[in-house]
């Protein structure tokens, strides 16, 4: 059966951030994870205590192996593993933890501009929340973005309010579109996180978030399912009152919905979380991430349904 989606150049019935980096610099790009340091003011007491209940102690950087290194260390290292897989690959700067927006200007420039200034950096990536963009900062960014590739991702997790409060983000829906919109008047780049199988939520919850998202239309988006790791709120709240955990079979399902719906051109960065195996309570089965990215192709192929098809743009 040929494959009918058009930025693909094998079997993916989506596109991958693979094919994204491909197209553009001509080569494999590995993004390299950083800990910078950051916290988040869902942590620090400014807008709340303890962070997100799914966040590990680590904000989210558990596969960041040599945190405490510096960060041109941690940035080497970290090439130098993915060059055992990929030897020529190119390196992309990944601040990956906490909140890598959540600090003055001149303590975010003293962090950024050495990586900016190595002309063997390919680009930079900054996870952050959406209340944590001032706009010196966004300004600082856009900048750079003109000079070298620059992403801002920015954690949603779901546009529904009342899982929001659940989790302890600290912060509404709307400011994620507030600030999709700034950065859209800028060259840089933009990924929404969104996760699924949070508690109370059903398939169609999590289908609505991917509509939300797509109608916003970020250059890409992560999805990820929800992990339980060791010595998280939501770990904790789970021991006392154990809620639904979505399957292999019922999360290809429906990451196959949310594909759907999502535009055509938007990247899809990542389908599945990288949970380290000890700190892993559950599913289980995230563990093996081929096999899920595998189960989430066959589904596609089978059912002859591929990224966008049921999109739905006003422009169109």
């Amino acid at each position: 059966m040929k494959n009918p989606y058009p930025y693909s150049d094998d079997n993916k019935r989506y596109q991958t951030m693979n094919y994204y980096f491909k197209h553009t610099y001509g080569h494999k790009v590995a993004k390299v994870p950083l800990n910078a340091g950051f916290t988040c003011p869902n942590r620090d007491g400014t807008k709340g205590m303890g962070g997100c209940t799914f966040c590990s102690a680590l904000g989210s950087g558990d596969s960041i192996l040599h945190f405490q290194d510096t960060l041109s260390i941690q940035y080497q290292t970290g090439l130098e593993r993915m060059r055992q897989k990929w030897p020529h690959c190119l390196g992309f700067a990944y601040f990956q933890s906490f909140s890598n927006t959540y600090a003055p200007l001149d303590v975010l420039r003293s962090i950024y501009d050495p990586f900016f200034n190595d002309p063997t950096v390919t680009g930079v990536a900054v996870a952050t929340r959406a209340d944590c963009l001032e706009p010196d900062v966004l300004d600082y960014l856009a900048k750079q973005a003109s000079k070298k590739e620059v992403w801002i991702e920015l954690g949603l997790q779901s546009i529904h309010e009342k899982t929001m409060k659940h989790l302890n983000r600290c912060h509404g829906t709307q400011i994620v579109w507030d600030q999709l919109a700034k950065i859209r008047h800028t060259p840089i780049k933009t990924c929404v996180h969104l996760m699924n199988s949070l508690p109370g939520e059903s398939k169609e919850d999590m289908i609505d978030s991917a509509t939300a998202v797509a109608a916003h239309h970020p250059d890409a988006i992560k999805i990820h399912m929800l992990h339980l790791l060791k010595g998280t709120q939501l770990a904790k709240e789970y021991e006392i009152h154990p809620f639904p955990i979505l399957s292999l079979e019922d999360y290809v399902d429906i990451v196959v919905s949310q594909l759907e719906v999502l535009p055509p051109d938007m990247i899809i960065e990542r389908l599945t979380g990288d949970g380290l195996a000890d700190e892993l309570i559950l599913p289980t089965w995230t563990i093996k991430k081929t096999i899920v990215l595998n189960e989430i192709d066959k589904r596609m192929a089978r059912l002859d349904t591929y990224q966008g098809k049921y999109y739905c743009s006003s422009k169109q």
